[in-house]
């Protein structure tokens, strides 16, 4: 099976840029109602995960920043605790499936590195859930 069966494409997620401000992600996360997001390059190449805990630490360790500065402090000064693993477009539904394990979603990637959309966990187990109890509609 070809992986891209369970691809939301980029222009269906909610991602960021490593030049974003902490405040601009924060209100991403909080509008979406998401707990990490993707972070893309300036070439659209993806770099990693951001998550609330990345935020959290950030302000945490940071005794000047406060929520009247966020805008000043840009993905790039967050370290981040969480890589999630991107797979290529052209990877084996068994590659998919032993990141899917660790990850709750799966940055998806062509052959120059370039975020081209993710696979969330969630879509790999309805599948297959709906295969294993032959649910009609897969």
């Amino acid at each position: 099976m070809n992986i891209a069966f369970f691809l939301t494409p980029k222009k269906d997620v909610i991602y960021e840029t490593v030049r974003a401000t902490m405040k601009q992600v924060m209100d991403k996360m909080e509008k979406h109602k998401y707990m990490a997001i993707p972070i893309i390059d300036e070439k659209g190449r993806y770099v990693g995960t951001i998550t609330q805990g990345d935020l959290l630490w950030k302000l945490k360790s940071t005794p000047s920043l406060n929520f009247d500065n966020l805008d000043k402090v840009t993905l790039k000064e967050i370290p981040r605790q969480i890589y999630n693993k991107p797979v290529n477009i052209q990877a084996d539904i068994e590659d998919l499936i032993s990141l899917a394990a660790k990850q709750n979603f799966v940055p998806v990637i062509d052959d120059d590195h370039v975020f081209i959309g993710m696979i969330k966990r969630s879509e790999i187990i309805n599948y297959y859930y709906k295969i294993a109890f032959k649910i009609e509609n897969v």
